[in-house]
């Protein structure tokens, strides 16, 4: 018998749970710019889910997804794309929308129940928010194949959860960019749980990134709460798909340290214990430690960020709460290019409705 395939998945991680460094550095960590920007958006990023979900409970805002635990994996994503890139988010990617440019108001208005914060104008050619579970991978190799055929150096990026994994599209897209070489990036946010499913019953193989091997792409595993580690695993991708060589999947392990969504109570399903046990493992307070360490931050500099990042939420709540009203016509409007005859006479019902002194009743 002939071994006619084998392959292994590597595991990186730099910065340890305590702010301890793991081997060597990379070189880019030896001055603090990078670093200090990652941990100045985390900081942002959580902050402002803090906000959000406040406004959420207060009936300001509708059902939310929070990204709490997953802060760096959107840090780092967002710092690494180019402009021409195109994102394909999924639900809980909104600090990465942020940091490609979309405005917080905006953001939230998506949130609001207000479709056009899914078309901001700063979002560029980077797609809505994804709520069906994996259909945005499809979308990803779609974009890609695009990339390709015109021969640009872009490349598309996509997030899913580790649930999103179990899914057939997750694993046509897999497929696809392999058989076609497409410069895509798939990125899962491996956070443990798939709502009250936990991983270790999702999938018998020992990790999601060997699902790549199937599909004859790159395939590796990174702590998804150690910046350095997924810097080094992101930009190496990027440039792997810039260079015609062919798409990557990265498995971040992180953990969801929130419930699923704001409509969630994870204590049915989660262990106290265990929640306990991964804020210790955390994004933001191992980076936060190691630049204590490195003389890179302080407790002056934390307090002026920590000032400055409440009056940019406290603005961009200001705005969201003020934001004018969507015309009632928005839920025909979009329908279809040429509206149907019966649409259009809906539509002329609805503002002669909507008209002081309209019937309401018609």
């Amino acid at each position: 018998m002939a071994t006619v395939y084998q392959a292994e998945i590597n595991y990186s991680c730099f910065l340890n749970p305590d702010g301890s460094t793991s081997g060597k550095l990379p070189d880019w960590t030896a001055s603090p710019e990078a670093l200090v920007g990652y941990y100045r958006n985390m900081v942002l990023a959580r902050q402002l889910d803090t906000k959000i979900i406040a406004l959420q409970r207060t009936g300001q805002i509708g059902t939310y997804a929070s990204l709490l635990g997953s802060e760096a994996i959107d840090a780092v994503t967002g710092a690494l794309m180019t402009a021409q890139d195109v994102l394909i988010p999924y639900y809980r990617n909104h600090a990465l929308q942020m940091f490609r440019g979309q405005d917080i108001a905006d953001m939230m208005s998506y949130w609001g129940g207000d479709e056009r914060g899914n078309s901001d104008p700063a979002m560029g050619q980077d797609f809505p928010n994804a709520v069906p579970i994996a259909t945005q991978a499809l979308h990803a190799t779609g974009v890609a194949t695009a990339f390709k055929i015109r021969g640009e150096k872009r490349v598309a990026v996509t997030h899913c959860g580790d649930g999103a994994t179990s899914k057939g599209d997750f694993m046509e897209a897999l497929n696809v960019a392999g058989a076609w070489q497409l410069p895509v990036l798939f990125i899962i946010n491996n956070n443990q749980w798939a709502i009250s499913v936990p991983r270790s019953i999702q999938c018998g193989a020992e990790t999601l990134a060997q699902k790549a091997m199937a599909a004859g792409i790159r395939g590796e595993q990174v702590d998804g709460n150690d910046v350095i580690a997924l810097h080094e695993a992101i930009s190496t991708a990027l440039k792997h798909a810039r260079e015609g060589k062919g798409a990557t999947l990265i498995e971040a392990i992180s953990y969801r340290l929130s419930d699923h969504t704001t409509a969630d109570d994870a204590t049915r399903y989660r262990q106290n214990d265990e929640l306990k046990e991964a804020w210790e493992r955390e994004p933001i307070k191992r980076l936060q430690t190691f630049l204590h360490q490195q003389g890179w931050w302080d407790e002056v500099q934390e307090k002026a960020w920590l000032d400055e990042v409440s009056q940019i939420i406290s603005q961009s709540v200001e705005r969201y709460l003020n934001m004018p009203d969507q015309p009632v016509t928005n839920m025909i409007d979009y329908l279809y290019a040429e509206l149907p005859v019966a649409l259009q006479e809906q539509r002329e019902r609805i503002i002669r409705n909507a008209q002081p002194g309209g019937n309401h009743h018609e």
